[in-house]
């Protein structure tokens, strides 16, 4: 059979586009299929980039060779490192973004990646060769046909808009068709299909606000950069604003509560936990007296604002009647109202560590169809997917990124492993390896196999290594030079603490409070490595012994990833497990023993029976 190309990308959102540029970097022919060619990279949301565990995620996409920091670096129009109070494990770097510039540098990065051809067309239906994806049909009866497929249609799959319980608008997104024979098409495929909802706030224009009222928030007015790789120059910054929703506020949505999509009963899906509707902030919160509200720039050519933490599915007359109970917004003008959104989602549960279909071959899923809520969750899925695509494709073993080398792997482990019941977002909670899987750090952990496994340039290659020899460089310097109690006195002034004696500059770092850089200038050593270098050194230093602790814990886990579970197991026979057990294990079908254990219900009896059923089977049909 011929094919027209290696990889078909069905959308070219955020894990679309990813999809595409790792597909290509590996050498595939790619063709990246949208709707529209003119929302590539399209912000549907908050216009922001990164966030807790988020920030992380974007660092690890392009460590592997991804273009969403890179995008985010040309259209970041203030920066914010979160949590810098606290320990580097939750340091959280997040961008505020100039929307159009955003999608521009998606579109140019795009184009600039040799392998991928762009085209616009609305797919209706797979084409299939026995249970393998082999193409797609679009509705103007356009045939494509490729090795291997990605879905990536985000809130596409049969959408439909609410503005409150009497207009409900076919849509993907506001003033996008939605696609509602692929999302027939793949359910006949036998894939079981649920509902989830998200939504949007209001916007308003900047010029109808009163400054005097809000709180003015600055960027922290440095020159961080998402992307090792690149660097970008960075567009005008400018700030954000904070306000409040309070009892005015409150008083007018319970009166109109009922008229919410969401309260009103026209809503069946669940929405997102950790971005919920000011409805659900009233309903579910009663005790708060207020609740944050952000005013965030659109761009740098536009004075339209997107208020954060005011989304909702509230008729229209009401969204401004509430907006106009916010201090700072009394004359303000709605530019666009909010709404909810409903959608189709695949539980994932039937995907594969490599999001791959079960049901149908060379077929992958990835974002929000699989039940995940962000742009940067969505991206990563992307380049799981990408990549897999080519290898499983191509004969090769799949790649699966353990839950202690990225985030991405945590997430996708997440998804497949213990499903959804609610859209899923990323937390550095939900992860065991906090420490070792940092923002600093993605480059180190992650170049080595984007080396391996042909991602990068020759020129990336080089700067990765150069980032390395500089750690190296900073830590042996580190180890070896002595400070005297004189010379570090003004550097440990504000941590109350003295040196007795002279000491290895290696040891006064690990106190609290206690800058790397500083201590090495006070001693007289000269460090020519960049501030990022000297400041990852600096924490693997501090954190020595807690990064030892988690690396065995990591060592652990690797030993039970290393007891492979086949994929034609009969569990429903093994009836030394429990019945719960053997049902989850026989549904979900995981790869290793330590997959199976973070199946809810699996106990670790069940596990040690597992081994023990696993053993009888391979002698039985040796």
């Amino acid at each position: 059979m011929s094919f027209d190309y290696d990889v078909i990308v069905v959308g070219a959102g955020h894990a679309g586009t990813e999809a595409a540029v790792m597909a290509a970097r590996l050498g595939a022919r790619v063709l990246l299929l949208t709707s529209n060619l003119d929302t590539i990279g399209a912000m549907s949301c908050n216009p922001a980039i990164g966030g807790i565990a988020k920030g992380t995620v974007v660092r690890e996409i392009d460590a592997l060779g991804g273009i969403m920091g890179r995008a985010t670096d040309r259209a970041t129009i203030q920066f914010r490192m979160l949590n810098r109070s606290k320990g580097p494990a939750v340091w959280a770097p997040r961008a505020q973004c100039d929307r159009t510039l955003y999608r521009r540098a998606v579109r140019s990065l795009l184009e600039a990646c040799p392998g991928i051809e762009l085209t616009q067309g609305m797919v209706t239906r797979l084409l299939t060769d026995g249970t393998r994806a082999a193409g797609v049909v679009t509705a103007d009866g356009r045939r494509f046909r490729a090795r291997a497929v990605v879905l990536t249609a985000g809130t596409f799959l049969r959408g439909r808009i609410h503005l409150g319980t009497d207009t409900q608008i076919p849509a993907g997104r506001a003033g996008d068709q939605p696609a509602v024979d692929i999302a027939q098409h793949i359910e006949a495929l036998g894939l079981t299909v649920s509902r989830f909802k998200t939504g949007t706030p209001p916007r308003v224009d900047g010029r109808s606000v009163d400054w005097s009222k809000v709180e003015r928030q600055d960027g922290d007015g440095t020159d961080y950069r998402f992307s090792f790789y690149d660097r970008a120059e960075l567009p005008r910054q400018v700030p954000c604003w904070i306000t409040w929703a309070g009892e005015a506020v409150k008083d007018i949505i319970r009166a109109h509560l009922q008229e919410s999509a969401l309260y009103g009963g026209a809503i069946s899906g669940r929405g997102p936990r950790y971005c919920p509707s000011v409805e659900d902030k009233i309903v579910k919160f009663p005790e708060a007296k207020r609740h944050q509200v952000f005013l965030e720039p659109e761009g740098l050519d536009t004075n339209e604002l997107y208020v954060n933490g005011l989304s909702t599915s509230l008729p229209v007359p009401v969204q401004l009647e509430f907006l106009r109970a916010v201090p700072g917004l009394e004359r303000a003008k709605m530019t666009r109202p909010g709404y909810a959104i409903e959608y189709d989602y695949y539980p994932p549960t039937q995907l594969t560590p490599w999001l791959e279909t079960k049901a149908v071959e060379h077929l992958f899923f990835a974002g929000q169809i699989n039940g995940t809520t962000g742009y940067e969750e969505a991206a990563g899925q992307g380049v799981v997917a990408g990549i897999n695509a080519v290898r499983r494709s191509g004969g090769a073993e799949p790649v699966i990124l353990g839950r202690d080398d990225a985030y991405i792997g945590v997430l996708v482990d997440d998804l497949v492993t213990r499903g959804v019941d609610e859209p899923y977002r990323l937390f550095t909670s939900r992860s065991e390896f906090r420490l070792l899987l940092r923002q600093d750090n993605a480059l180190r952990r992650l170049a080595p196999l984007a080396e391996r496994l042909g991602l990068l340039t020759a020129v990336e290659r080089k700067v990765a290594t150069r980032r390395f020899q500089e750690e190296e460089e900073v830590l042996r310097a580190a180890r070896a030079a002595t400070i005297t109690p004189s010379a570090a006195a003004p550097v440990l002034a504000d941590t109350g603490t003295t040196l007795g004696e002279p000491e290895r500059v290696a040891s006064v770092a690990r106190r609290p409070g206690v800058s790397l850089r500083a201590l090495l200038d006070a001693a007289g050593v000269t460090v020519t490595a960049e501030e990022a270098a000297v400041v990852s050194a600096g924490i693997e230093l501090k954190y020595d012994g807690y990064l030892a602790r988690e690396r065995e814990a990591a060592a652990r886990l690797a030993e039970l990833a290393g007891f492979a579970l086949p994929a034609d197991l009969p569990y429903l026979e093994f009836k030394s497990l429990a019945t719960e057990a053997r049902q989850k294990l026989d549904r979900i079908r995981p790869t290793s023993l330590a997959q199976a254990a973070r199946i809810p219900g699996v106990s670790p009896s069940d596990l040690h029976n597992l081994v023990v059923e696993t053993a009888r089977w391979r002698r039985r049909v040796a």
